[in-house]
């Protein structure tokens, strides 16, 4: 564990460049250890949730269009509420909103940070065990999302070759299996 450090680069001010209801993009005037002065743009996100469903040696994977990356990919569930009561809640939220599964037990595994370089965003990564299934209420932008489950093989085997590739969900997986290794 780390601990708090005081900063290297001192905000000398800061302005928002654009705001919308998911992000704001903000521009700082920093200076830097040695005096100098520079800008620093960056991503401020709020952070949101990734939950790892897990039953039978296995694990239930959404799949959509991701607009940005131009292509459809594989993922764990994952995202943000908006006003959520905490970091649980939007794990309980998200994952009956884009599964339709509801958990029993919802473990929190740890937090990571999304893109360090260019946004303050974090996930907090949970396990989901005693999975009972029910119907999605997705969202209008993820109505063209699938979800399917797959044995700790194929999730691997995906992984590598190139079918996952969302990075917070690779990192959230090692983060399991540095928890909680197979057995």
């Amino acid at each position: 564990m780390t601990s708090p450090q005081e900063p290297t680069i001192h905000t000398l001010d800061s302005t928002v460049i654009y705001t919308n209801t998911w992000l704001t993009l903000r521009e700082d005037h920093i200076q830097r250890p040695d005096g100098s002065h520079g800008i620093y743009s960056f991503l401020d996100k709020p952070d949101f949730a990734l939950i790892i469903p897990m039953e039978n040696d296995g694990f239930h994977l959404v799949e959509e269009y991701r607009y940005p990356i131009s292509r459809r990919t594989w993922s764990f569930p994952q995202g943000g509420v908006p006003d959520s009561p905490s970091p649980h809640a939007t794990a309980h939220t998200e994952l009956a909103e884009e599964t339709g599964l509801t958990a029993a037990h919802m473990t929190a595994l740890g937090h990571l940070d999304n893109a360090h370089g260019i946004t303050n965003q974090r996930l907090n990564v949970f396990l989901a065990t005693g999975l009972t299934p029910g119907t999605p209420h997705r969202e209008p932008t993820e109505q063209d999302m699938r979800q399917n489950w797959f044995p700790r093989t194929d999730l691997e085997q995906m992984i590598l070759n190139g079918a996952v590739t969302d990075s917070c969900s690779i990192a959230a997986y090692t983060l399991l299996l540095l928890l909680n290794p197979p057995r």
